[in-house]
């Protein structure tokens, strides 16, 4: 492995970890509204999953929220796992991998799926660790705010903010770079 490589490898580990650490203080706190919290994880998951690959999105999205739940509320942490970690593959696969020549578009089908996601893994999720539907179904209203709210934000950080061109010149061009270094 040359010495090119390493970096890059080491870039890529460390956003990633970037990406995990906003995930688990997203979801340290939450912004009260009646009856419960918004929380604002979903903007860091749906951000790092239009971004990063299939598998650092599942890890983002997955582990990340895994360890904010351990640390802070361990009860759901088995169902944020899955369901962060499902949601930000599918997102991920969509922003790569489906409708290459219309990335916004992609990665809008890929948010939309990605609520639905969080939503349905949550409702059955609360029922079944809360052993109450009427809990998870009461909670239905702030899973659907917040995951529209990630999925919006997350659109809005990529594509009008730049964040996406800053990821490409950061990071995507240095892999080219090195795959250009690699082949000759």
């Amino acid at each position: 492995m040359t010495k090119t490589q390493v970096k890059f490898t080491t870039i890529r580990i460390t956003v990633a970890a970037l990406f995990m650490a906003m995930n688990i203080a997203m979801s340290s706190f939450g912004i009260p509204v009646p009856g419960g919290h918004l929380y604002l994880c979903d903007v860091v998951i749906c951000t790092a999953a239009i971004l990063l690959n299939p598998l650092e999105a599942f890890i983002v999205g997955g582990i990340g929220s895994f360890l904010g739940d351990m640390i802070f509320y361990p009860t759901p942490m088995f169902v944020s796992l899955f369901t962060h970690g499902i949601q930000a593959l599918v997102i991920s696969l969509f922003s790569h991998y489906i409708l290459k020549k219309h990335p916004k578009l992609s990665a809008g089908i890929g948010v939309s799926i990605g609520v639905i996601i969080m939503v349905a893994g949550y409702t059955f999720g609360k029922a079944f660790i809360y052993s109450t539907p009427e809990y998870a179904i009461m909670k239905l209203p702030y899973e659907f705010a917040q995951g529209i709210l990630g999925a919006v934000f997350g659109m809005l950080l990529v594509y009008r903010c730049g964040l996406k061109k800053l990821f490409n010149r950061i990071i995507v061009n240095r892999e080219e770079t090195i795959h250009e270094i690699k082949h000759d």
